[in-house]
Order: structure tokens, then C-alpha cells, then sequence
């Protein structure tokens, strides 16, 4: 238990500058972390502090409940001793370039010795990225029926396991290059995240000095098959899938979408790449639903389902735009900073068909060489809408793109099942 004797008396606002409030400095984009300087987000009233919002991003909330719960010390420091990187990584050309990576850390993962004069004179500095070694049991290499894998007792073992460098991802978002990259006025962008999280954040607006925020968001896996110097080896291929988090089918196995299969099949091509001596990347971003979130994901199903005519292909992307606003807000534009953070400055196999990946990826001056769509065989039936959809849409394929006669006779699962 917390000692109440711990918790301030008093409130202090942090949403206007006072004199007893120093913020570390941060030069974005410096060359080295010296220069660069510490994030620093410790909780409210903390001088030092030069970031709005917190550590641990959507997770925060939970830890203010630990403190009024009195289950948590509210000036609790963790103790990082054995928590260095499983693996090195960096520092890349990319990290000094303040356009490159604008939504991570690219120091997060060093903060133990980067920053241990800041940590010793009492600065509360923790580490955003977190990097693991672990052994993934995927049920489908274990029990494929096309065994297309088979084991080295390196990267896959004779259990179907399968070794694996696995990097976790907190955001860190640089305002001002946030800005740049949506190609919007930084004082907009401010007072929009303001007002559209019902000013969560004052600071946003009253602390022009901050420029750096801790959005209360979902992060970033990153998990690597394969020795992690091959990433960066212009002799080497990589293999790359960018996966946007899908809970119903990725983890229970939902087959109205095609997440987990194209999944999986970028875990056994990322295998297979490892295996012939060059790297497998898997990035799985916390974008449930489109980002539009998995209530609003549902509310789309039974609209799709429920209309005049059942599922159609014609009408996939206008029932989420009719429920949503919008159908999509992903905004892949911030998905290469970790590309650009692991150093990569090519892709030789892409496993997506989305164009707006791709164009987010090239558009960082990254090159993409093949492009890998999900084979045929992988679709499960009730997610032929979506696929047809998709390719009608522009989406990449190498096959046959439906024509709008086609798209209206393709039918998900009958009106009775929802």
C-alpha cells in the first residue's frame, strides 16, 4: 500500500508557465541524446517536466487509479536495473533527422545510460521503448497442412516455435513535426487534440514551450525473426508486414475480415526470409478498427449486414463513412517512424496491398521492392466483401480487379445470422 503521507496537500496546475517550472531542454532531431535531451513526464508539479501528458500512454489512467486506490506510491521511481535492451539497436542516420521520426523516441531505449547523469541528480526519466527476446507458439506454423515452413532449430524449432526480437513502442509525438507532416499549422493542431479530447489537455494551448505530448493512445509492437543487423543490410532481404491491430480476428479468429490469415502469412514469409539469411519484420500498431475503435467497428458489421440486400461489396466502405464520418483514421502517415527508427532503408518484400501504406512508406524515401498480396486461398468466405471491396477501391492485387455489376452480387453471410 501507497503511503498517503506521500500525496500533496495541494493542487498545482501546470497549465500556464510558473517560476518554479524548468523544463529540460530537447533539441528533436539532435545527433546525439546528449544533445538531444531527456523526455521527462513525470506526474503534475514535477519542474522538470517538458512533455504534456504521461508515461504509458491509454495505461496512465490505470496508474492513477493505483495511486487513488492507495494500491501505488505516487512518487514511486521504477528501478531499471537488468532492463537494458535485449539487442542494440541504432543510433541510425534517421534519428537526427527531426522530419524522419516525429511520433517516437528514437532514444526511449537507452534512457539508462543515455540519460544516467539526468536519472542520478534525482530527474525521473523512463524508458518509452522497451526491446525482448521471446519464443512466439503460433498455432498455424504448428499445425499448418501445407507445412510450406519447416524448422531450422534456429529462427523456427522443431515445436513449431519460433525465436523472435520483440520491441514495445510507446508514442511520443513532436508537435511542431506532427504539424509538418499532416501539413497543418502546429497552433491548429494544438487547439484541435484540445478540443476534441473535451481539453483533457490544457497545456496544449497554454504551453507553447512544450513541444512535446504523450498521447493517451495505443502503441507499437515490433517483432523481429531473424539476426537484427540484416534489417540494415543493403545484401540481405527483408521481409516487412505493417499490421493494424483487428482483436475479433487477429486473437479469436473472426472471419469477416481477412486480419489474422494475412497476419499469420506475414509471420511464415517473415520466417522463411529469416531462415534464407536475411530479416522478417512484423510492425502491429494499436489501431483497432481503423482507429475508429472496436464499438464503432460492431456498429458497422450489423449495418452492413442488416441493409437492403445484405453485405455488398458496393456498399462496404459507405457504411462505415455513414456510421463514422470517415472510413479510415489510421493516418499512416506516422507508421514509418519506427522503419525509420530501425534504420531501414529498404523493403524488398512488402506483404500488404494497401496503397496507403505503401505511399506513406515510399513517401519517407524508403524503397519497396515486391509488393506481396494475400493469396486467394488464405480469404475466408465471409470476407470475400471486404477483399472485393478493397481491389474495386485501388487497393494493390495482382488478380482480377471486380467490376461494379460484380461488386453488387457479392454477398457476405444471410440477413438471419445477425
Amino acid at each position: 500500500m501507497s503511503n498517503p503521507n506521500n500525496r500533496s496537500k495541494h493542487i498545482v496546475l501546470t497549465s500556464h508557465p510558473s517560476g518554479g517550472q524548468k523544463p529540460v531542454e530537447v533539441e528533436w532531431g539532435a545527433k546525439t541524446a546528449a544533445q538531444r535531451g531527456p523526455v521527462v513526464a513525470t506526474p503534475a508539479g514535477a519542474g522538470e517536466r517538458n512533455t504534456i501528458g504521461s508515461y504509458s500512454g491509454s495505461y496512465s489512467v490505470y496508474r492513477a487509479l493505483a495511486v487513488a486506490a492507495g494500491s501505488l506510491d505516487p512518487l514511486h521511481k521504477p528501478d531499471l536495473t537488468n532492463t537494458a535492451p535485449a539487442i542494440q539497436i541504432g543510433p541510425f542516420a534517421q534519428w537526427a533527422n527531426p522530419a524522419r521520426i516525429v511520433s517516437i523516441d528514437p532514444w526511449g531505449h537507452m534512457v539508462g545510460e543515455a540519460f544516467s547523469q539526468q536519472i542520478e541528480s534525482g530527474i525521473d526519466v523512463r524508458p518509452t521503448i522497451a526491446i525482448t527476446r521471446a519464443r512466439l507458439t503460433v498455432p498455424e506454423l504448428i499445425h499448418t497442412a501445407e507445412k510450406r515452413l519447416r524448422p531450422d532449430g534456429s529462427v523456427l524449432l522443431e515445436t513449431g516455435e519460433a525465436n523472435v526480437t520483440k520491441i514495445a513502442i510507446e508514442p511520443v509525438w513532436h508537435l511542431p513535426g506532427i504539424a509538418e507532416r499532416f501539413h497543418t499549422d502546429e497552433h491548429q493542431l494544438r487547439r484541435t487534440l484540445f478540443e476534441q479530447t473535451g481539453g483533457m489537455f490544457s497545456e496544449l494551448v497554454t504551453r507553447p514551450d512544450l513541444h512535446l505530448f504523450l498521447p493517451p493512445i495505443g502503441g507499437i509492437t515490433a517483432y523481429i525473426f531473424g539476426e537484427i543487423s540484416a534489417i540494415t543490410d543493403p545484401t540481405k532481404t527483408l521481409s516487412c508486414r505493417v499490421h493494424d491491430e483487428c482483436n475479433g480476428s487477429d486473437v479469436f479468429g473472426s472471419d469477416i475480415c481477412t486480419c489474422r490469415p494475412y497476419l499469420i502469412h506475414g509471420i511464415e514469409d517473415a520466417i522463411e526470409t529469416a531462415q534464407e539469411g536475411g530479416a522478417g519484420l512484423i510492425v502491429y500498431n494499436r489501431k483497432e478498427g481503423r482507429a475508429l475503435g472496436e464499438v464503432t467497428k460492431f456498429l458497422v458489421y450489423n449495418a452492413r449486414k442488416r441493409q437492403k440486400g445484405g453485405d455488398t461489396a458496393e456498399h462496404y466502405f459507405e457504411r462505415t463513412e455513414c456510421v463514422a464520418g470517415v472510413q479510415d483514421m489510421r493516418f499512416q502517415e506516422l507508421m514509418p517512424d519506427v522503419l525509420n527508427w530501425l534504420g531501414i532503408t529498404r523493403i524488398d518484400r512488402f506483404i500488404s496491398m494497401s496503397n496507403m501504406k505503401y505511399d506513406a512508406i515510399v513517401g519517407q524515401h524508403i524503397e519497396i521492392g515486391e509488393r506481396i498480396p494475400i493469396p486467394d486461398h488464405l480469404i475466408p468466405e465471409d470476407a470475400q466483401v471486404e477483399m472485393d471491396a478493397k481491389k474495386a477501391a485501388g487497393y494493390f492485387t495482382e488478380g482480377h480487379v471486380p467490376s461494379a455489376e460484380e461488386l453488387t452480387q457479392t454477398q457476405g453471410r444471410d440477413l438471419k445470422d445477425y
